[in-house]
């Protein structure tokens, strides 16, 4: 058995993004790092995920991977998504951008070439890792984790200081928490699940359609989206209900996903040759919330990213706000703070936070899916430009508070649901932004909002 020896050691478990990120972070900075991970080497055997291979890389992220130094490894394979390109039931086709130009965009990235990277600069930072090694059990009084190779059955033990859970939404290390103290989990599952399909390269080796967007195909209580890849491809994602009509309760097999599509994503069929395969051979996943009260046991364990706080993907930022946790805990850990008061600092920062992108992530799914192709709303994101452009230092759109910048997340959601409110007041009744009085306009924005924080 294994025992560390540093004052400095720590023992992460699961070697997918936020791992490895947190795993150079410290390796940088003279931490002695071991990982654990129950899957191979996939620089060895290629990516082997079975989870979503698009990512939506917004600021967050950037500054993470920045810190690491991975950021131009990652930049070099993304995809630039300038906005939202809607899809309207009739044909047309209207680009909603994220931001105010090419300053302000998000990229696309492949979840399996990002961990790639992301392991190559961890090992190189000095980060041992250790694959083929799944979390059994712990024992927190004697500070020994047991893990497990499938391969063969075999157990090897490890003694450890602290353990870092970076083992996503089904965590091994949470549910060994769990059992030595209770954490106040709960899950609520959205009743929808979502399936990937695949539109391939266009016949000349280009793209099929526009490329740098995020293409969405909404309509009410279920949606399409596609997200570009850089070898030409663009991951489709059908989210439907999991009951009612259409539903995949309803919609079983090819021949339906197909009477589907053409009744409701008429102009994506044709990109989609391989529809009945994809959605016969690819499994649905689920969408779930995962929430916490509490996300440490004393010093001997954390637990950060999906394995604290597993959100639905609708805002693009469960990878960047894990990101965000793995900067954050890593400076707490400088701090100089013994592990203990160092997680218990980390939690008290950051669960504010993943509880209010948590409800973002919720609500954005209600505007993907039923809203961007609303008048009321449509009006309201002008007035949302307009009034960004008039008052920069006091109004900003909560979508480019959460993307383009780094104010906390609860921050963001607190102030977006001021300036919604302030929106919605400002509109009704209006079918324009022609008839509005601006003076009065003015006024109400200077007199709710108060001037804007400023990145840390």
């Amino acid at each position: 058995m294994n025992t560390p020896a540093s004052d400095k050691h720590l023992t992460i478990i699961g070697a997918g993004l936020a791992g490895a990120l947190l795993a150079t972070l410290l390796a940088r900075r003279g931490w002695d790092v071991d990982v654990y991970e129950k899957r191979g080497d996939p620089r060895l055997k290629g990516y082997q995920g079975g989870r979503s291979i698009n990512l939506a890389l917004a600021e967050r992220g950037l500054h993470a991977l920045r810190l690491a130094g991975a950021d131009a490894a990652v930049m070099a394979q993304a995809v630039m998504m300038r906005g939202r390109m809607v899809h309207f039931l009739d044909g047309r086709t209207d680009l909603q951008r994220y931001g105010r130009d090419d300053s302000e965009v998000i990229w696309s990235v492949h979840r399996g070439e990002l961990n790639l990277i992301l392991l190559q600069i961890a090992q190189d930072a000095g980060a041992r890792l250790h694959f083929h090694r799944g979390l059994q059990s712990v024992d927190f009084d004697a500070r020994i984790a047991r893990f497990l190779d499938e391969r063969d059955g075999s157990v090897h033990e490890t003694g450890f200081g602290s353990l870092v859970g970076a083992d996503g939404a089904g965590s091994a290390l949470r549910a060994a928490m769990n059992r030595a103290s209770d954490l106040g989990e709960r899950t609520e599952f959205l009743g929808h699940s979502y399936k990937e399909l695949e539109i391939p390269p266009a016949p000349d080796g280009g793209f099929s359609i526009e490329p740098n967007a995020l293409h969405i195909w909404p309509r009410g209580r279920y949606m399409c989206i596609a997200l570009p890849n850089d070898e030409r491809t663009f991951t489709v994602t059908l989210f439907l209900p999991n009951e009612g009509e259409p539903s995949f309760a309803s919609v079983r097999d090819g021949a339906q996903a197909r009477a589907l599509f053409e009744r409701d994503f008429a102009d994506a069929l044709p990109l989609i040759p391989n529809l009945e395969q994809d959605f016969e051979r690819n499994p649905a996943g689920l969408l779930a919330t995962l929430y916490l009260d509490r996300w440490h046991l004393d010093e001997r364990a954390v637990l950060l990213g999906d394995a604290a706080h597993a959100m639905v993907p609708f805002h693009g930022q469960g990878m960047n706000c894990a990101f965000e946790d793995c900067v954050a805990l890593a400076q707490h850990l400088e701090d100089g703070q013994d592990r203990a008061a160092a997680f218990a600092a980390f939690q008290a920062q950051r669960l504010p936070d993943a509880r209010a992108i948590q409800a973002m992530a919720l609500e954005n799914y209600l505007e993907m899916r039923d809203r961007v192709d609303d008048d009321d709303y449509l009006l309201q994101r002008a007035l949302e430009r307009r009034l960004a452009e008039r008052h920069p230092d006091r109004f900003m759109p909560r979508y480019a508070m959460v993307t383009f910048h780094r104010m906390p997340y609860a921050v963001a959601f607190e102030r977006g649901n001021l300036q919604r409110e302030l929106l919605v007041e400002l509109t009704r009744g209006h079918d324009s932004l022609d008839t509005l009085d601006w003076d009065a306009v003015d006024a109400a924005v200077r007199e709710r909002l108060s001037p804007l924080p400023a990145d840390d």
